[in-house]
């Protein structure tokens, strides 16, 4: 069991992460990204779905038949975003004024039914439940890098405004990291989503070939070591 939820763990954050890996998404990914905070706040909206969404969907899957399962998800996920949307509006409605109309496109990402489909429907609540909040988790983490990217380069600050938009005990977070800076508006714009995030997925994508590349290698040095 614990392989399964370090595969799990693995699986959303990095390997089938749904921005860099599965690239979908995209919609909220280019909208909300203009800071870190916008991202941290999409994010953390959509892993509520995400897990909310994957543990109920989990435990009807023996209930509802093959021919209304996508009805029933989409009622399923509309009524928990719903939820969130009228929970951020009340009791954090500058992120609410920020995001708008994003978060009850929520509804609309593909990787919410997604995982609904490939994995919550066809395992057992907990991993489901795992499942949703590291899918939710990586899509926060990428959203958030993308939004601190853009934000950096484009104003040279980090998580400005925190604490308007996700309260005051987030005020910790925001950062001028570059003093007397006049900004890069193009990285603001949404031109600048575009390059943020095609650098991004091709870092990650250096990244796993050089450990796929290192892990090849220890496996075949290995052998060598144990002949001697």
């Amino acid at each position: 069991m614990s392989n399964t939820y370090s595969r799990i763990t693995r699986d959303g954050l990095w390997d089938n992460n749904v921005v860099f890996a599965q690239v979908l998404g995209m919609c909220p990914t280019m909208a909300v990204t203009s800071t870190a905070t916008n991202g941290l706040g999409m994010g953390l909206a959509t892993t509520a779905v995400l897990v909310a969404a994957n543990m109920l969907i989990s435990s009807i899957r023996h209930v509802v038949s093959d021919e209304v399962r996508i009805p029933v998800y989409i009622v399923i996920i509309a009524t928990l975003v719903t939820l969130v949307d009228v929970s951020i509006n009340a009791w954090a409605h500058d992120l609410y004024k920020v995001l708008g109309l994003y978060i009850a496109l929520i509804v609309a990402n593909c990787a919410v039914l997604g995982r609904a489909e490939a994995f919550a429907a066809k395992n057992p609540i907990l991993p489901s439940g795992m499942d949703g909040l590291m899918m939710g988790l990586g899509f926060t983490f990428a959203l958030t890098t993308i939004g601190a990217v853009r934000e950096i380069l484009g104003a040279g600050t980090l998580f400005a405004d925190a604490h308007l938009l996700l309260g005051q005990s987030f005020s910790f977070m925001e950062l001028k990291l570059i003093p007397d800076y006049k900004g890069f508006l193009l990285m603001v714009l949404p031109p600048g989503g575009f390059l943020a995030l095609g650098f991004l997925i091709a870092l990650k994508r250096i990244i796993d070939r050089r450990r796929a590349a290192l892990v090849e290698a220890v496996q075949v040095a290995a052998p060598a070591v144990g002949c001697h």
